[in-house]
């Protein structure tokens, strides 16, 4: 059903801790495979791949080359991209289930972004306060996630490997009218 994409610096912490957050969902079978793609070319990934039963490819460039290699390499109907250190709520599955049925039976295709939450164990001040508006005003950014069928992200060409900030190229070519902000929240570390 879904194939998660996620880009790693070669640091095996934040990748661990996106995967954890994901059993569950294999668990449930919404996710038909996990794609860890490394840009640092490190064996660190390679081995957390290896140990948790994911796919591994390398990839040189830009985090958007890493997401277009993973995406390129991906078997599902769905795409679901995640930032290593993202960690979804508890609530995504279900949400994420809902999302994709809806979807599947309109003629209207539409893209997910997960709802933004800052980690409870943040230090909190005036800075992040601010930080926390402006992402209110500007609408989603790249580190939100982003659940997508396959056939809508290679209509809109998808993340070009090439381009300068491609992940925001691509949410603005979603635009307001074919994206749905979900319920569930990631964790951006």
């Amino acid at each position: 059903m879904l194939s998660v994409i996620i880009p790693t610096e070669g640091v095996e912490q934040p990748a661990v801790a996106t995967l954890a957050a994901l059993v569950p969902g294999a668990a449930a079978g919404v996710i038909r495979e996990v794609l860890l793609v490394d840009r640092a070319g490190t064996d660190v990934i390679e081995r957390v791949a290896d140990v948790a039963g994911c796919g591994f490819l390398t990839s040189q460039g830009s985090r958007a080359a890493a997401m277009a290699a993973g995406a390129k390499q991906a078997r599902s109907p769905w795409l679901m991209f995640l930032h290593a250190g993202a960690v979804l709520d508890a609530g995504w599955i279900e949400e994420t289930q809902q999302f994709i049925q809806r979807v599947s039976t309109s003629n209207r295709p539409r893209a997910g972004i997960f709802r933004y939450a800052r980690s409870p164990y943040d230090e909190s001040g005036f800075g992040d306060g601010l930080k926390h508006m402006i992402r209110l005003i500007t609408g989603p950014k790249a580190d939100q996630g982003l659940l997508i069928a396959r056939d809508h992200y290679d209509r809109l060409g998808g993340y070009a490997p090439d381009a300068r900030r491609s992940e925001a190229r691509l949410l603005r070519q979603l635009g307001r009218s074919s994206r749905t902000l979900l319920r569930s929240r990631i964790i951006v570390a």
